[in-house]
């Protein structure tokens, strides 16, 4: 059964992510998503401090918090800094990033808060927090709970929202001219994935759920230029990244999660290649019947 949960929780934490992922792919925000996950630290550090306990709904707060601000603090420093997007990311997720560490060893150090649980994470103490109900009856991994009911939002926000995020990802400008906030869903967006990250902390880590962000969503580009496909084909290479990833960890005793963010990469490069080998042939075959002709 443990075995069941640690795949079920991977496979929910690459899908909630994956599906957010595909709207920064074609933002062209990928790295804005590293960002993020990054930056959220001092939020979860503040949220943790004010409150004085690791309740999830008090760190998801601080964490989307801190996201929209990320963004925001992104997006002064291009447009009022003129500064270069890539050095606004790089500026602002690095200091902020070093911020939640220097809290969490000057502040957190008598409890269990600390830099290589939020940093890299353990999907394999999944099974052994549970939630025991009063009546001591074992319902099951709390992490479970709490990224598949991110995952609901998740789901219920795109599907809510689908036509603006559609067409805020593809053409803002056009978004503006039709009424829609470009900027508003840019800032919702940024704090799904803020809430997003958090709930995968303890599962995957701040450093790996970026590669469950990215590296689905990225290879369902590479196979379909139609929005819906990719985001059902970036469900399924999550599936698989969680599946193949826990036996391949099994297989080398070694980490779980970064073995599943090593499925993503495999996976990645294997359909990237086959596409260009494709690519390849097609070029050939046209310029063939060119010649003919």
């Amino acid at each position: 059964m443990s075995d069941f949960y640690i795949i079920l929780t991977g496979t929910l934490v690459a899908i909630a992510c994956g599906i957010l992922g595909c709207f920064l792919i074609l933002r062209k925000m990928a790295m804005v998503g590293d960002a993020i996950s990054h930056a959220v630290l001092p939020g979860i550090v503040m949220a943790f401090l004010w409150s004085g306990s690791r309740d999830s709904v008090t760190m998801l707060i601080g964490a989307g918090t801190l996201g929209v601000l990320t963004t925001i603090i992104i997006e002064f420093l291009h447009k009022k800094g003129k500064l270069q997007t890539d050095a606004s990311i790089g500026v602002t997720f690095t200091w902020l990033f070093a911020l939640g560490v220097i809290l969490i060893s000057a502040y957190t150090g008598q409890v269990d808060l600390d830099q290589e649980c939020v940093l890299y994470g353990e999907i394999a103490y999944v099974p052994l927090d549970t939630i025991i109900l009063s009546s001591g009856t074992d319902i099951g991994p709390k992490a479970l709970y709490l990224i598949g009911s991110v995952l609901v939002f998740v789901i219920l926000f795109v599907t809510i929202g689908f036509k603006q995020l559609k067409i805020t990802s593809f053409d803002p400008e056009y978004a503006v001219a039709l009424g829609i906030s470009a900027t508003l869903w840019n800032y919702l967006l940024m704090a799904f994935v803020s809430f997003t990250t958090v709930a995968s902390f303890e599962s995957v880590g701040a450093i790996l759920v970026v590669a469950f962000l990215i590296a689905p969503a990225a290879t369902a580009y590479l196979i379909s230029k139609k929005l819906k496909t990719m985001i059902w084909l970036t469900c399924l290479i999550g599936f698989m990244s969680a599946f193949l990833g826990y036996y391949l960890a099994a297989a080398l005793n070694a980490s779980i999660a970064g073995a599943m963010a090593t499925v993503c990469g495999l996976i990645f490069a294997l359909v990237f290649t086959y596409v260009r080998i494709m690519s390849k042939k097609v070029t050939k075959v046209t310029n063939f019947e060119s010649a003919k002709a």
